[in-house]
């Protein structure tokens, strides 16, 4: 068999060499890998893909196919919508979907088996110790052995020992962004370019959501304009305050393809040259979430170039952004105002339910009062009645005077409250509490209009509301005194009948 690199005298020492990596790994023919190569600019990573996953059109020669057979240029229809409306704004030209790529994380985590595991595969471990040294040993006397163990690996998993030839570890994003940037620095140099800081989908989904442009950067280190183009048009002047300048709302994402993360967004994105640059920007005028890939920017450019592609892209779709941003900033103003009438009246709710609590809380204390004021009235009412009640029985108990024959009588002469004063003889062997029911019930014996027997009202305990007290010396004559009349008053007696306030009961 022909050695395709000796055939190919033409070709440089890199190029025979992806040539020579590309034939042994596919088994192609040398012409068709050649035409292969030629098409993925010389990059076997990219070569080994198309052979594998079906190869996409070229996007150049699409587009000069397309000018030349296109037909002259009409005015597109354009329907009017809430959202584009009859504005004067141009529409920018209609981009590819740029889709959103969450990178697929490698299980990585290493599973330490059960101790009984372990004893029990420890012999197979020892077996396997001795068999690795005994193929080192034959490796060491016969050297041709690794070699072609390595061919025969190579032909039976082409895909694996191209893939992992970098041996790159993968990371999560947010590490691989923070990989590329400081990698990029240790290679470069200090700069002022501002790279996102995190993965590919978490600069998307800002991009989306405040109306920004983003820029994906692509590099491929194998590249050979890779270093020239990011150090003479990626930092240069022009190109740094460009992409620093905030008035353009450019997210710079940028990554390595020798990564999974930026590989995948590579391939989602056709990328086909290197250096590769992707503006990507919401689209309106196709749907209200669509992103799409409104530039593109592959291969080595001067500074003059590739700034003014992107600063073109960008005024033809600002406007577009712009009309967007203040359809949202009407909607988020409108929110607002309904959120505040919303409080508003929530505010004025909670008010007149709270005037309605107190109002109602007035109410049932002025009906709770008026309650308990009947409930007094009546309770005093059934007293008086008891009380009367009583009065009148307690002056049918009352003993009548003595007559002029009895000797053992104390002549008493009482000053009523009224002023009145009433002389009356009461035997000495009655109770103090007799004078008391005299004078509480003196008005009921005069009157004469009780002739009927009257009972002792029930569940009714009388309190005299007055004392009595003697002149000279002041005396009171109390209730709980004990002896009879006689013994407190002798054969004569005067009294006074004293009220008894709450004060005077305090003052006792």
């Amino acid at each position: 068999m022909a050695n395709p690199v000796a055939d190919s005298p033409q070709l440089s020492e890199s190029q025979q060499l992806a040539l020579s990596t590309l034939t042994s790994v596919t088994d192609q023919d040398p012409s068709t890998a050649i035409s292969l190569l030629k098409r993925s600019e010389w990059n076997v990573q990219i070569a080994i893909a198309k052979y594998y996953d079906g190869e996409a059109p070229d996007p150049l020669e699409e587009a000069r196919a397309a000018l030349a057979s296109a037909p002259p240029p009409s005015r597109p229809l354009h329907r009017e919508t809430l959202l584009n409306g009859s504005s004067s704004f141009p529409r920018s030209p209609r981009g590819e979907p740029a889709p959103r790529i969450v990178p697929q994380p490698e299980n990585e985590t290493n599973h330490s088996p059960s101790p009984i595991l372990s004893i029990l595969f420890t012999p197979f471990k020892l077996l396997y110790r001795i068999f690795s040294g005994s193929f080192s040993l034959f490796g060491y006397l016969f050297p041709f052995l690794p070699r072609l163990l390595s061919v025969f690996s190579a032909r039976t998993s082409p895909t694996r020992s191209s893939l992992n030839t970098i041996g790159r570890r993968p990371l999560n994003p947010r590490d691989t962004a923070a990989r590329f940037a400081r990698e990029f620095e240790e290679e470069y140099g200090a700069h002022s370019l501002h790279f996102f800081e995190n993965g590919y989908a978490q600069a998307y989904d800002l991009a989306k959501k405040d109306l920004k442009f983003l820029l994906v950067l692509l590099i491929s280190p194998e590249h050979d304009d890779n270093s020239l183009f990011i150090r003479e048009t990626l930092l240069a002047e022009t190109t740094v305050n460009y992409l620093n300048d905030s008035q353009n709302n450019i997210i710079l994402w940028a990554g390595n393809v020798q990564d999974s993360e930026a590989y995948q967004i590579s391939t989602a994105l056709n990328c086909s040259k290197f250096p590769f640059s992707a503006l990507i920007a919401h689209t309106p005028q196709d749907s209200a979430s669509t992103m799409s890939t409104i530039a593109r920017i592959s291969g080595l450019l001067p500074p003059s170039t590739y700034v003014p592609q992107l600063r073109t892209s960008i005024a033809q779709h600002s406007p577009l952004l712009e009309r967007v941003r203040a359809t949202r900033a009407e909607q988020q103003a409108a929110q607002n105002l309904r959120n505040e009438q919303n409080s508003a009246y929530e505010r004025s709710l909670a008010q007149d339910r709270e005037r309605a609590r107190v109002r109602r809380e007035a109410e049932s204390a002025k009906l709770k009062a008026e309650q308990e004021e009947m409930a007094r009235e009546k309770l005093e009412l059934k007293k008086r009645l008891q009380e009367q009640e009583w009065k009148i029985w307690r002056a049918q108990q009352i003993s009548a005077e003595p007559g002029p024959e009895e000797t053992s009588v104390t002549r008493v002469s009482i000053r009523m409250r009224s002023g009145e004063r009433v002389i009356r003889k009461f035997a000495k062997t009655a109770t103090v509490e007799e004078l008391y029911a005299f004078v509480e019930c003196y008005h009921i014996m005069i009157s004469e209009k009780h002739s009927e027997p009257a009972q002792q009202p029930e569940d009714y305990k009388h309190e005299y509301n007055f004392r009595l007290v003697s002149p000279m010396p002041r005396l009171v004559y109390d209730l709980e005194s004990k002896g009879t009349i006689g013994d407190r008053l002798g054969n004569n007696g005067t009294l006074i009948v004293e009220s008894i306030t709450s004060d005077d009961g305090e003052e006792e």
